[in-house]
């Protein structure tokens, strides 16, 4: 049965809550900021570039992206009340906004994009709040799709960088460039290991950098020009307040991709959680929700400045994994770093000045990366017919809405342009199927009173449940059995008290080929019933005679058991398996 995720066993020199010299953080919070520091300012760059916007907007974008992901991944590192993880998360530039950002400027310049971005960003504080509501509808298969189609639609554009050179340039200049880029990165990327293939993307565009300057594409003088200190000369763009068609058509694909960069989001936090303790634990959803209310605030201020939204960066998991350093301390540090360097801007020229080409090459290897990462979210909890109709048929919806081959005629200029998103039409496929599979599925559901009064409504109704499954005796008992046990846990001792002012429980009832699936939701409590459940295996100490035994017993009638936590609300998900029917 499942416990805690036994996830990956590194060496962890310091937890979150430890402290690790004051030299030894700066200089981890200093390594990782250079490792992310060309995302962060490139994303941008690629945005704003290919909608042919000012190099004085370019210039104040990324400012504020690099004070925005300093502020958010400090919040991330150091939580105040229930924002952030209090983990060492770091926040940068998100390339999935990267199609619809560009689709925004092109559309109504910043002041669109701005407006755009503060409404979006909403939904994803709502989400931060209401994420148990929604955990059996951000499912890997629709999260998965919705990547995958991210890199559909943005892969065009990044071919069209490929070739933009200044005129007059020789010929082979951009094939060139790309080529070394490309081939540099991949054979780190495939070949390295440890730091080396960290280190992969910067090594990869500055050998590019170097094989375009030959032909003259690295501008050294842009370089030359900017101050080693100070402050950009574009300013605050505004916002947009008209509200007209191109923001009433844009506006459900900032949510998608709001979306979808909260499930990137769900989906880093649960990682850094899993290799940051000694002893593993089971995942609090509650660090993801305050996961996700600091990525919401990103986007928020994100909004305010026009500039791209941000989001978690996966590499803070391999980060903490190498180094075995997972303290808070360095996400601070780092944060205070990303700050500092938004008043040098030599060193954001510095990176301004790559080439396109170079950009170019490198960005097909992240959005392949990308597309593959959705396939890999699709398929990790396995794939049935249903799944594999959800995934399949959505994917091709977007690619087909995309390529403007489905009832493009039939359309005006407005619906075009939101149906003419693929991501949009493909994640809005998937969702309609997932909340189709949702509604239409066999459940049963009881509500009553937390209590131990509830023991026998809880026994009338599995039974009543497996009557209708035709479970044989011997499987009717063991699902009761492991209601009983699962109701019992959750009145543990130090429980007691919550349970005499009106806590309420939620039993759903699914059935899920040969077995049952018993959703037990109700108010929060302290422990995790993963982790107990882990430490009985173990043999360790301090779980009291009458809980072990509830335990225990739970463990036996049960194949699995998940325990995720969110704030106000808790959900203990139990399986159990049927022996034989009739």
């Amino acid at each position: 049965m499942s416990a805690a995720p036994p996830g990956p066993s590194p060496d962890i020199r310091y937890e979150p809550d430890e402290r690790p010299p004051h030299l030894l953080s700066f200089g981890l919070g200093f390594q990782y900021a250079l490792l992310v520091l060309a995302g962060i300012v490139l994303t941008p760059a690629i945005v704003i570039r290919a909608a042919s916007q000012s190099e004085a907007y370019l210039s104040w974008a990324i400012f504020a992206a690099l004070v925005i992901c300093g502020l958010t991944t400090t919040l991330q590192a150091a939580r105040l009340w229930r924002i952030g993880s209090g983990h060492v998360l770091i926040m940068g530039t998100s390339g999935t906004f990267i199609a619809v950002c560009i689709a925004a400027l092109v559309e109504g310049g910043p002041g669109l994009l701005a407006t755009l971005i503060v409404v979006s960003s909403l939904f994803q504080f709502a989400l931060s709040a209401r994420l148990a509501l929604l955990r059996r509808i951000i499912t890997p298969v629709v999260s998965g799709t919705v990547i995958a189609l991210i890199a559909v639609t943005i892969m065009p554009i990044m071919f069209q960088l490929l070739t933009e050179v200044p005129e007059g340039t020789p010929l082979a200049a951009a094939p060139v460039s790309a080529a070394v880029t490309l081939v540099t990165s991949v054979a780190f990327v495939l070949r390295a290991s440890g730091i080396w293939r960290l280190w992969a993307p910067v090594i990869g565009i500055g050998v590019g950098c170097v094989a375009a300057s030959l032909f003259g594409l690295y501008d050294t003088e842009q370089v030359g020009a900017a101050a080693w200190v100070g402050f950009p000369t574009g300013g605050w763009a505004g916002f947009d307040l008209s509200f007209g068609p191109a923001f009433w058509a844009l506006l459900p694909a900032f949510v998608f991709v709001t979306l979808v960069g909260a499930i990137e989001t769900v989906g880093d936090t649960v990682a850094v959680q899993r290799v940051s303790w000694r002893t593993p634990r089971a995942v609090d959803f509650r660090t993801v929700q305050g996961s996700l209310a600091a990525d919401g605030l990103g986007n928020l201020l994100s909004g305010f400045a026009a500039t791209v939204p941000n989001t978690t960066y996966s590499s803070s998991v391999p980060l903490a994994e190498l180094t075995g350093v997972a303290a808070r301390s360095v996400g601070v540090c780092m944060g205070i770093i990303f700050v500092v360097l938004a008043f040098f801007p030599k060193v954001t020229a510095l990176l301004l000045a790559i080439p396109n080409p170079v950009v170019g090459a490198y960005a097909i290897i992240l959005f392949g990366l990308l597309f593959m990462q959705g396939m890999k979210i699709v398929v990790q909890d396995g794939i049935d017919y249903r799944k594999a109709v959800v995934a399949g048929l959505s994917f091709w919806i977007g690619v087909g809405f995309q390529n403007g081959v489905i009832f493009a005629d039939y359309f005006n200029e407005t619906w075009g342009a939101l149906l003419g998103n693929g991501m949009t039409m493909g994640g809005l496929a998937a969702v309609v199927l997932s909340l189709f599979m949702e509604v239409t599925g066999p459940r049963r559901r009881l509500e009553m009173g937390l209590n131990i009064e509830a023991v026998p409504n809880i026994e009338r109704f599995l039974r009543g449940f497996a009557s209708r499954l035709g479970w044989n005796t011997e499987s009717t008992e063991r699902l009761c059995s492991a209601g009983e046990e699962t109701l019992l846990t959750l009145l543990r001792p130090e429980q007691g008290e919550q349970a005499d002012e009106g806590r309420r429980l939620l039993v759903v009832a699914r059935s899920d080929a040969n077995a049952a699936e018993l959703e037990f939701v109700s108010a929060t409590g302290e422990q995790n019933l993963e982790d107990q459940l882990a430490l009985l295996e173990e043999g360790a100490a301090g779980t009291p005679a009458e809980d072990e035994l509830s335990l225990r017993l739970l463990r036996h009638f049960a194949s699995s058991v998940r325990h995720q936590q969110y704030h106000d609300t808790a959900v203990v998900t139990v399986r159990v398996e049927a022996s034989g029917v009739g």
